[in-house]
């Protein structure tokens, strides 16, 4: 949410809405890995929102104006990852990406995005002759 870990975001809205429920974050996690095939399977590709996405980041290259948006960019060390391009927040604006948001993780976290990160890489490496 913006940056909000989930747990502090649901805390904070238990604040405002008491009737508010905790987040189930295997579903949320299942639910994000299917998204894509879910959306396949209704539309026959994912074209549509890629499209979307690109003419969403032009807008903000065109604009006066920053945004915070998840972008792939590089990574240096950033939660002890290098050498492969991960989306993270990242500010974006007229003169591009320029910089990432630094977003508190916790170690598990950290622990997944680092195994995403080496998944990555070996998928590449695989690739490159």
């Amino acid at each position: 949410m913006s940056g909000v870990n989930l747990d502090e975001y649901v805390s904070l809205r238990k604040g405002i809405d008491p009737d508010i429920t905790d987040v189930d974050k295997d579903g949320v996690t299942e639910f994000i890995h299917k998204s894509g095939s879910q959306v396949i399977a209704n539309k026959g590709a994912t074209y549509y929102a890629v499209s979307a996405s690109v003419c969403r980041l032009c807008d903000m290259l065109f604009s006066a104006y920053n945004s915070i948006v998840t972008v792939s960019t590089p990574m240096h060390g950033d939660y002890g990852i290098d050498d492969v391009c991960l989306s993270t927040l990242t500010l974006v604006g007229p003169n591009g990406a320029q910089g990432k948001v630094p977003v508190k993780l916790s170690d598990d976290e950290v622990e997944k995005l680092r195994l995403s990160a080496a998944k990555l890489r070996e998928t590449i490496d695989n690739i490159i002759i």
